[in-house]
């Protein structure tokens, strides 16, 4: 099996896990690790199927759950990624993904396409920012969705994976380390949905997100470019809150 998929959950959303979890299957050949706390009982998923293993989580945040799911993965796996509990994987989205990793050598990650859907599962809103998402990391948000993404093990490994002092940018700041050791690539398709709803990390406290993410910008700046990076942040962060807000306002 060369793909490996980290669903972390608290058990918490069991409707929406299980059709998580059987997006994956749809999306292509991967093997599927939940990683979750002692006490949830995975047996039911397992014996239909929706996943390969449930592993008991030791930590105490979503970033080490992420970390302990893919470290647990097999040697031979050569691709990785994590989706939420409450997100979708489009058709073919994993096979779509491994071929584009496998044609670019270079390549750290790829990236799609990602629909914004309610908590019914009604698209609301699409992020079709491109191929100009990467770059912009450095100065604008973060436009790269991870639901949908897949990233090559060995620039995992030598990034050191998610950062787990951070609650909510983690993902946004392993773009960024990613893109200093290969490319990220954009595929002009969709891959993923991300579910816009109130218990959704980054929905539900989208002002302290917002703010994670200017330090994770800024940390990655070079010295000299922090001191005048207050000229773009606020704007950026002003820009931010109102796409939210408006899909906030679509989701309703």
């Amino acid at each position: 099996m060369s793909i490996g998929i980290v669903v972390p959950t608290l058990g918490e959303r069991p409707e929406y896990l299980r059709e998580s979890l059987a997006s994956i299957r749809a999306a292509g050949t991967a093997h599927v690790a939940i990683v979750a706390p002692a006490t949830f009982d995975a047996s039911a998923l397992l014996a239909e199927g929706l996943a390969d293993e449930k592993i008991d989580e030791t930590g105490r945040s979503l970033p080490e759950a992420i970390n302990q799911g893919i470290a647990a993965l097999a040697s031979d796996v050569e691709y990785v990624g994590w989706l939420g509990d409450d997100d979708l994987l489009r058709p073919d989205a994993i096979g779509i993904a491994e071929r584009e990793l496998r044609r670019r050598v270079r390549v750290a990650a790829v990236y799609g396409r990602c629909d914004y859907i309610d908590a019914a599962g009604t698209t609301v809103w699409r992020n079709s920012s491109g191929r100009w998402a990467a770059p912009l990391l450095h100065v604008g948000p973060d436009l790269v969705p991870q639901p949908g993404s897949l990233i090559r093990r060995s620039a995992w490994q030598a990034v050191g994976g998610v950062r787990t002092d951070l609650g909510w940018a983690f993902d946004f700041d392993l773009f960024l380390k990613l893109s200093a050791v290969g490319r990220l690539h954009f595929i002009p398709v969709v891959l993923a949905a991300f579910r816009w709803h109130p218990g959704s990390l980054s929905v539900g406290q989208r002002r302290d997100s917002v703010r994670e993410a200017s330090q994770v910008r800024r940390e990655h700046l070079p010295r000299w470019a922090r001191v005048i990076s207050v000229l773009w942040e606020r704007p950026v962060q002003w820009a931010t809150f109102r796409a939210s807000a408006l899909v906030e306002r679509s989701s309703r």
